[in-house]
């Protein structure tokens, strides 16, 4: 197959099909320079409330805000109290899920991940609950765009007597086993609208969705300062509010969700059978189990539940993942590394005691995973191309050892 172009995400190509439909809004919000919060933010938050299933969706400036908000709004602060409360979140992950605990003084205890669906494992959070009394909340994340098991983590909130904050920034639209939306379960779920993601803006902009309607208000007071009335403070926020323009290219965007999961779910199915004819097998089966080809594809979801492909992610072995980047480079593939570096071993969060060897699963999947094109508009050639170029270069270049 000669040789093509394909990038990781196209957003070029999505905005050719929508130019149409966005410049307008965008030329309506200037003409009524309207430009911070207002009709078209409130609009947003009644379709993203809908389409979740939530009773209240509370827009903000971004994805890693929403984390923020959720625990100033659940009263998890170390600055204020002077001690350091702990929450439980996983460690491989996107880097604000820790991040925004430890902005309020609050230590993040890591938790390892299940290494097929890369969600947090639950057997090693209620290890780390009982070794830790002090945990303040549970925070899991839906990787990739795949839930985490919601009866089993609702029903270990509610044992532990702790809320669940559900990290859904790469999940607006995943299902879970039972059919349900994400971000309507949890005490409040936080989603990211930036560009990347299955719903992007032109820009950051974020959004928490909750059933509790004392905690959206909480919400909706804490991204503008804290005050309400204006210029009237029971508590001190932060600046996180969302922009007029961000809101109304959401909502053109959010009509095409749906059509644009449908095609994101067929391309890693095109994927699945691309890689699993050429001997390929889920990841089910470890890299370091012997096979036929050393490629591991996502396991997939059945029944009820649905797998939204922010990320469509391969395993190889460690010792030629980079190389395999490299290649893919080279022959114009785009590719990525979600994440290369567990939290637990981040510097900044050196004084917590982390160390290699901490939590395996994580660890491997930072040095074994790659992610593949796999957005809306993807031709089967495409794929084919990718699949191919990656298929030979594993096959020439796998350790023995293996």
């Amino acid at each position: 197959m000669s040789a093509m172009n394909v990038p990781l995400l196209d957003l070029k190509l999505q905005y050719a099909q929508l130019k149409e439909e966005i410049e307008p809004v965008m030329r309506k919000v200037a003409e009524d320079q309207w430009f911070i919060m207002g009709p078209e933010v409130k609009a947003l938050e009644e379709e993203i409330a809908q389409y979740t299933g939530a009773k209240f969706a509370v827009g903000c400036a971004s994805g890693s805000d929403a984390l923020l908000l959720a625990l100033m709004a659940l009263n998890i602060d170390g600055i204020r109290s002077g001690s350091r409360p702990k929450v439980v979140c996983p460690s491989y992950t996107f880097f604000a899920t820790g991040g925004s605990a430890w902005r309020l003084g609050i230590d993040p205890v890591f938790a390892d991940i299940d290494p097929v669906t890369y969600n947090m494992d639950i057997e090693h959070t209620k290890q780390l609950l009982d070794q830790h009394p002090d945990i303040k909340a549970i925070m899991p994340v839906h990787l990739f765009g795949q839930s985490f098991d919601m009866d089993e983590w609702t029903k270990l909130a509610e044992e532990r007597n702790l809320p669940l904050i559900e990290d859904a920034a790469q999940s607006l639209g995943t299902k879970d086993d039972q059919g349900i939306t994400v971000g309507s379960r949890g005490t409040i779920g936080c989603f990211s609208f930036f560009p990347s993601k299955n719903l992007g803006a032109f820009g950051d902009a974020g959004a928490v969705t909750t059933n509790d309607p004392e905690l959206a208000e909480k919400l909706s007071i804490l991204r503008v300062h804290g005050g309400k009335p204006k210029y009237y403070h029971r508590m001190v926020g932060v600046n996180s509010r969302l922009d007029a323009l961000q809101a109304a290219i959401l909502r053109i965007k959010l009509t095409h969700l749906e059509s644009w999961h449908d095609q994101r779910i067929q391309n890693a199915a095109n994927y699945d059978q691309m890689f699993q004819s050429q001997g390929a097998l889920t990841n089910e089966t470890p890299i370091a189990q012997e096979a036929d080809l050393q490629i591991r594809t996502p396991k997939g979801v059945t029944g009820k539940a649905r797998h939204i492909y922010n990320q469509y992610v391969i395993r190889v072995p460690g010792e030629i993942r980079d190389d395999l980047r490299k290649h893919l480079s080279e022959n114009n593939i785009g590719n990525e590394v979600y994440y290369p570096v567990p939290l637990h071993m981040q510097e900044c969060f050196a004084e917590l005691g982390g160390k290699e060897g901490d939590l395996p699963h994580s660890e491997l999947a930072a040095k074994e995973t790659i992610a593949l094109p796999i957005y809306p508009g993807l031709t089967q050639e495409q794929q084919q191309y990718v699949a191919d170029t990656v298929v030979s270069f594993v096959r020439a270049h796998t350790p023995t050892s293996v």
